[in-house]
């Protein structure tokens, strides 16, 4: 039986690069965004002319209660069931502003959707898949920014910090129920949203700062997703799979 995936933010980015490789393994896949639907029902016909599996994009704002609830029920309607969730969708603040100048409004925009609305609608798929005595996957895509302070975009930082901390949370909740939860955990990927900082980081690159000298890409991240829902990794939930070229590694 086929197995269905949602990825939250998966228009873009990152998250197409998840949507890509799951479906290239025979995933059904369910993908989201703030987005019309219009927008992406040729990319869905391609996903499935070109995988021979199912796929749909539904419009959800994931910060929004009421959003959430509407998503799994039209996932359920389409698919019949889920099976793993990619917890993918984030913003970086409007303005790269140092934390004395950060406003409230940004703070409350950025916590909202990275960290308060993944939690929720983990919490929400957590309850259908221990109800229903499902072995499914969850995947939160974390950043560096969890542990690599830029204060010039504090907020971010923030919320990537609780991100970490909520897939220990849940690791620990739903191993009674059979789910492992993982953290992938990105360098400098090559998006959309790292677009408007290219010539820094092309400069760090060159300069060292990954070990592997070059701009991890969406595909980077979907194939260590795609090894998550394998199984390839059953007996380590919770655990941070870092996909940053050896970023983090200390050095003298």
């Amino acid at each position: 039986m086929s197995k269905t995936a949602l990825v939250t933010g998966g228009g873009r980015g990152i998250g197409a690069g998840i949507v890509e490789k799951l479906a290239a393994e025979g995933w059904n896949v369910v993908f989201c965004g703030r987005k019309e639907e219009s927008a992406f029902t040729e990319r869905c016909r391609e996903l499935e002319t070109t995988y021979g599996v199912k796929a749909a994009y539904f419009c959800c704002d994931v910060s929004i209660h009421e959003e959430r609830g509407k998503l799994l029920a039209r996932i359920l309607e389409k698919f019949g069931s889920l099976e793993a969730l990619v917890n993918n969708a984030g913003v970086a603040p409007l303005v790269r502003a140092d934390i004395l100048e950060m406003t409230e409004e940004s703070f409350d925009r950025v916590l909202g959707i990275n960290l308060r609305g993944p939690f929720f609608l983990t919490q929400l798929v957590g309850r259908y898949f221990a109800e229903n005595k499902i072995a499914g996957t969850i995947v939160n895509i974390g950043s560096v920014s969890a542990t690599v302070a830029s204060i010039s975009r504090g907020e971010y930082c923030i919320s990537k910090a609780g991100v970490a901390m909520a897939t220990k949370l849940f690791a620990v909740k739903m191993a009674e129920f059979g789910v492992p939860v993982y953290e992938i955990r990105p360098g400098v990927i090559s998006s959309d949203m790292t677009s408007v900082v290219k010539a820094k980081y092309d400069k760090l690159i060159a300069e060292g700062l990954t070990l592997q000298p070059r701009w991890g890409e969406p595909a980077d991240i979907g194939r260590a997703v795609a090894m998550l829902l394998r199984g390839d990794l059953a007996y380590s939930t919770g655990q941070v799979i870092n996909v940053d070229g050896g970023m983090e590694i200390g050095r003298l």
